[in-house]
């Protein structure tokens, strides 16, 4: 039977796209879902006011890095005309990544050996802001995985076809006034057909394609491991 790409990321050793020093304990899960009612006393359009609650609920965890989002309907993307539509079926409100909020330079590494498919500095309000795409092939099946809300300084000498071994650097995180306006973070997705797309890919879907998009994108924590 044809190995899956589900199958073939369960296969492998759990992988980190942070430092590996970071236990597993350090890790502290965050809902920022519409179904948070916490999240209907803070203004969620504010990077700042975001960024203190991360920043809280980290602190309150005893942690160094909150996770989560694979998912989610939030809220927080109604402050961008890039997301926001009348219509509940086709508003692109559905997180399809995983987040790891983190502070702004610190250091991103590539999970698994991988080759520079392409980059790109995506400017719209609300969007990745400087972004890496990259490309793994293992046991012939080839996959991607997004590397959103970077430094500027992460795509100013990188190349397409440049590769990177599992484990070395591959970029910084960026901060509110270059990642989207959003608290500093990792917007870390993985996905099976590209489409054609190129330093750029949804991060964010609408219900009406979500069934695609859940086939397209597999939860990353196939690879990381963190529940």
């Amino acid at each position: 039977m044809k190995k899956t790409l589900d199958n073939l990321l369960l296969s492998l050793p759990k992988t980190s796209v942070l430092d590996v020093s970071i236990d597993k304990l350090d890790y502290a899960a965050l809902d920022l879902s519409k179904a948070n009612t916490a999240l209907h006393t803070i203004d969620v359009s504010s990077s700042e006011t975001l960024e203190y609650y991360i920043n809280s609920h980290i602190k309150n965890n005893n942690a160094k890095v909150a996770f989560g989002g694979y998912l989610e309907t939030r809220n927080i993307y109604q402050r961008s005309a890039y997301f926001k539509d009348a219509n509940p079926e086709t508003e692109r409100n559905i997180h399809l990544g995983l987040d790891l909020w983190i502070a702004a330079d610190t250091t991103i590494f590539s999970p698994l050996d991988a080759e520079v498919h392409s980059f790109k500095n995506n400017t719209n309000h609300g969007d990745y802001g400087p972004t890496i795409i990259l490309k793994h092939t293992i046991d012939d099946i080839e996959f991607y995985t997004l590397y959103g809300h970077l430094s500027e300084a992460s795509i100013e000498n990188l190349n397409v076809g440049q590769t990177f071994k599992a484990g070395e650097q591959i970029a910084t995180l960026g901060d509110a006034s270059v990642n989207g306006d959003y608290a500093p973070h990792l917007h870390f997705q993985i996905i099976k057909d590209m489409q054609d797309y190129a330093g750029d890919y949804p991060g964010v879907c609408a219900q009406l394609d979500l069934e695609f998009y859940k086939r397209n994108c597999p939860n990353p924590e196939l690879l990381l491991r963190l529940y």
